[in-house]
């Protein structure tokens, strides 16, 4: 095993609490059950996480708390807003959170997620996928009909056209920024003078109102090593500053420029012009940013908790050297680095068959586990993951404190 995987193994057992398992005899109580007892939103059950039938998704509120205050912190000594993004948690009741603690909006991926979040409260959302159908973008229209807050990105001069063509059939005013590509070729318009000629061509347009730009440089995110990150990252948006001003010099609306996420986010307000960072992951955290490193800790990126967890129940013990468990692709994703086993060392675990996971000994391992026992494990990629569930349970201190609907759980469309 390599030095890193070492590193990652003993700050997870340093930041974890010890591990705990429920024997077979203790009570499993269903969704179903935990939704019946919290239905009024007030506890009316002490559950214990470690009675939940499983899989199970949970979230440590303390630690959750922690990742949001701090992240809020950030942001306010740096100068710069945040707009997290929504496509991490799904869940509008976390949305408001990072709202209450000075967020100026949330993004989200899919007009759909947009829809869930407005519908559960959320009224200042920018939706950053571009929305080229007639369906989607009639759906987006409906939204902003009923959202003032909405605001819809364009990467295209054929689709600003058509967006201006839907709002003004509605009688509308539709907010749009443009979507400038970071270099990565996803999604986005070219640097300089497309985007530029974009910008003024959506200014132009009746039924829309330009707000400014956004460009989201996701290689940068998982980018290995602080000084790399942070050296690749602030060279690549330079030609986003200079478009930006670009913008600003033809006397253009840029209230709005928006980037930047998890990874980057002690690095983006060193991207002059730059007013927001679109972060995501810091809310749960995962095995995949763990391994990049961060600015205090070269080999681990600590910055953030790992608040996200999934409970999952040995199924079978007989063979030697491993363990079978419930939680498999269904429940965890297939992505990798696969997910860890909270507080424990000497064991690994892979998640690749459909409805079971393995957990693996190596060399002198923490414990063995029996059929019935439980184990915790950090999550390889929160965004999928999330998305296989209807709902969390909010712990603190063990103990079931909510249940939280994922209201925009398969929201893709």
């Amino acid at each position: 095993m390599n030095s890193n995987s070492l590193s990652r193994r003993h700050f997870l057992q340093a930041s974890g609490t010890a591990a705990i398992w429920a024997p077979s005899s203790v009570m499993a109580y269903t969704s179903a059950e935990m939704q019946a007892f919290y239905a009024s939103g007030e506890m009316s059950v002490n559950v214990s996480k470690w009675e939940l039938d499983t899989p199970a998704l949970c979230v440590d509120l303390d630690l959750l708390e922690a990742n949001l205050d701090k992240m809020a912190q950030t942001m306010s000594s740096n100068g710069i807003a945040s707009r997290p993004h929504a496509k991490t948690h799904k869940t509008p009741i976390i949305a408001q959170m990072q709202m209450d603690r000075g967020s100026v909006g949330i993004c989200t991926a899919k007009v759909s997620e947009a829809e869930a979040m407005f519908q559960n409260g959320i009224d200042r959302i920018l939706n950053t996928t571009g929305n080229v159908t007639p369906t989607k973008i009639n759906r987006a229209m409906d939204l902003r009909a009923l959202c003032p807050g909405f605001i819809q990105a364009t990467d295209a001069p054929e689709n600003a056209r058509l967006l201006s063509a839907a709002a003004v059939a509605k009688g509308l005013v539709a907010d749009v920024v443009v979507d400038v590509d970071p270099g990565i070729r996803r999604t986005g318009i070219p640097f300089g003078q497309p985007a530029l000629q974009l910008a003024q061509l959506v200014d132009q347009l009746p039924g829309l109102r330009l707000m400014g730009m956004l460009c989201y440089d996701a290689a940068a995110q998982h980018v290995v090593g602080f000084e790399t990150r942070k050296a690749q990252t602030l060279e690549r948006m330079t030609a986003a500053t200079d478009t930006f001003e670009l913008m600003q010099a033809s006397g253009l609306n840029t209230e709005i420029f928006s980037g930047g996420g998890t990874g980057t986010y002690n690095i983006d307000h060193g991207t002059r012009g730059m007013t927001d960072v679109q972060v995501g992951s810091y809310v749960f955290m995962d095995a995949q940013y763990i391994g990049i490193g961060g600015e205090t800790d070269r080999e681990v990126y600590s910055d953030f908790h790992t608040s996200l967890t999934i409970m999952a129940t040995v199924l079978n013990a007989q063979h030697a050297g491993r363990a079978t468990s419930d939680a498999g692709a269904k429940a965890c994703t297939i992505n990798q680095p696969w997910p860890i086993i909270k507080g424990e060392s000497g064991m690994h675990y892979r998640s690749g068959s459909d409805e079971f996971g393995t957990i693996i000994y190596e060399d002198d391992p923490s414990r063995n586990y029996k059929v019935g026992d439980k184990l915790e494990l950090i999550v390889s990629h929160c965004d999928p993951v999330v998305n296989l569930y209807d709902q969390m349970y909010a712990i603190r201190n063990d103990r079931v404190e909510a249940v939280w609907p994922i209201s925009a759980r398969g929201m893709s469309a």
